[in-house]
């Protein structure tokens, strides 16, 4: 990933514009709200945040979902969360009057928000800086986006890839948003994806939930999953359709899921203060769930990120984070456990020739894989995580200060 956060070339996808425009929401001077159009017979999937307590914005893009939405509308810097009745009229505002301004009934627009939660939406300055954003909807103006919908990111997160439908090239491009408060459940933080091929309502909400589960599903920062978490696939139609079941569908499904993989780890890479990027591999396992299970609790222990952020090889915390996983009739004995290739833990004990240079050999590497082996069965999973470092309490500290 290049420092200005863009993972590879960024392509335009045919039939979907974005403009970004600021509304002095929380920061005077930057771009802090974004409109996505999606052309006439765009098709549009979406998965949401399953915290009891979601948004005003989430309430409303649930229900607007059914009426074929062509308009997304996120704001950062201000979450409508935890407002009540008047944060809900407040979405529904903000969806009346970009409903206005293109001609289109509120029900066609999405609302998205990100930022302090339990403040009231500024609605008269979103409101007043639409047209700005009308006027600046551009097929190429994905990485300006990106940089809009940012809080406590420290760079902007997009990502494209493209494969071929016959001689016509199939474009598949997203962004996403994230540091902290990361631990998705459904959805994730918010990130919107366009592509130009022609997708099914329901084909694409298939693709959009496998994908999610795969990649989104499977990170965790610090375990606390957001009321705004929101993940929407647009598809505009433009290029060719897709028929499920067939190769190009399949390789659409992939280009989507590699997308989704890139900015997932992403979010990851640009955890609040980390400085260590894991991966927790579980494998031998009795089915998938058995193996999040596992990896979740590892990557959610604050005493093994806190290890890992010293580079201290203290393997006693994994074994024990193991061990207080809530696996069923386990075999303590099955159980090996590795840092890299080093193996530290072998039949349940510390492995024989492990020796603690060696550990600290990998620990002290920015990207460390932790594989444990649970001698159970054939499935597995992979948790990726970072690490906790005093930076991750000062900015948590100071967020809205």
């Amino acid at each position: 990933m290049t420092s200005a956060g863009v993972m590879g070339s960024v392509f335009p996808v045919a039939g979907i514009r974005l403009g970004a425009a600021a509304a002095g929401i929380k920061r005077p001077g930057r771009d802090d709200i974004l409109i996505i159009e999606a052309a006439a017979g765009s098709t549009c999937a979406a998965v949401f945040t399953q915290n009891a307590f979601c948004a005003a914005p989430v309430t409303v893009a649930k229900d607007h979902l059914k009426s074929s939405p062509r308009w997304l509308l996120i704001n950062s810097g201000n979450a409508n969360a935890g407002t009540g009745q008047k944060g809900h009229e407040d979405a529904l505002s903000t969806c009346s009057a970009l409903g206005g301004l293109v001609g289109a009934e509120a029900e066609r627009v999405l609302p998205f928000s990100t930022g302090v939660i339990g403040e009231f939406l500024p609605v008269d300055r979103l409101k007043a800086a639409l047209p700005q954003a009308l006027a600046a909807l551009s097929e190429a103006g994905w990485e300006s986006a990106a940089k809009a919908i940012m809080t406590t990111d420290t760079r902007p997160k997009i990502a494209s890839r493209q494969f071929m439908v016959g001689q016509q090239s199939v474009t598949v491009t997203g962004i996403a948003k994230g540091a902290g408060m990361i631990h998705p459940n459904m959805a994730t933080m918010l990130a919107f994806f366009a592509t130009d091929a022609g997708v099914s309502k329901d084909d694409l909400q298939g693709v959009l939930k496998r994908s999610v589960d795969e990649t989104f599903n499977c990170i965790t920062i610090d375990g606390d999953t957001s009321t705004n978490d929101a993940c929407v696939l647009l598809a505009s139609g433009a290029s060719a359709p897709l028929v499920p079941g067939s190769k190009d569908f399949m390789a659409f499904e992939q280009a989507v899921l590699e997308v989704c993989q890139i900015l997932s780890e992403a979010i990851v890479r640009d955890g609040e203060g980390a400085t260590k990027f894991m991966r927790i591999l579980v494998e031998e396992a009795n089915s998938r769930d058995e193996a999040l299970l596992v990896g979740r609790t590892i990557a959610l222990s604050p005493l093994v990120k806190t290890a890992f952020f010293a580079s201290d090889p203290n393997w006693g915390r994994i074994l024990a984070a193991v061990g207080r996983a809530g696996v069923l009739d386990f075999d303590i004995d099955r159980v090996s456990i590795f840092l890299g290739d080093v193996e530290i833990v072998r039949g349940g004990a510390r492995a024989p020739g492990y020796t603690e240079a060696a550990g600290a050999s990998v620990m002290a590497e920015e990207e460390i894989l932790v594989r444990v082996r649970l001698g159970r069965g054939d499935d597995a999973a992979t948790v990726v995580t970072c690490d906790f470092s005093y930076d991750y309490v000062r900015i948590n500290a100071e967020y809205r200060t």
